[in-house]
């Protein structure tokens, strides 16, 4: 499972030019789930989130993490995340999960997060978004489950 995440003063996702998530300052997460992904994967991810030190202290030290802060999280799917580019000019997606269950793992991990208090709001699973924001740094981390 991979994820991108983007410390935000804000931000906001849109399907059809209807707002359906919209966070304060908080995390933006753009969540990929590969193929063979499994609840270890998901655990590793909901534990690591919420407690990311990434957040600046008094002292302009990445020390406070996003509960903490008591900030939001935007949680994103985002199958291109496994754009493997290495051969020809168009990405491949085959190290993608296939969707039905790549949505039930996803929507797992909303909940695993909502769980521990975190504000989750979401985009909408294959759908096409867009994706406002505001980075605040910037800061920007790219977590993988299996490294």
């Amino acid at each position: 499972m991979r994820a991108v995440v983007q410390r935000v003063k804000s931000a906001e996702v849109l399907v059809n030019d209807r707002s359906i998530g919209k966070i304060g300052k908080g995390l933006l997460v753009f969540i990929g789930i590969g193929r063979g992904d499994s609840e270890e994967d998901l655990s590793f991810l909901a534990s690591k989130l919420p407690d990311l030190r990434i957040f600046e202290d008094s002292e302009g030290k990445f020390n406070l993490s996003l509960k903490e802060i008591k900030g939001e999280m935007l949680v994103v799917s985002q199958f291109t995340l496994y754009g493997d580019c290495r051969k020809g000019r168009r990405p491949s997606f085959t190290e993608a999960e296939e969707p039905t269950l790549a949505k039930r793992l996803y929507e797992q991990l909303i909940l695993k997060l909502k769980e521990q208090g975190i504000p989750v709001q979401t985009g909408e699973f294959q759908a096409r978004m867009e994706v406002h924001l505001v980075n605040d740094g910037p800061v920007t981390l790219l977590l993988d489950s299996r490294r």
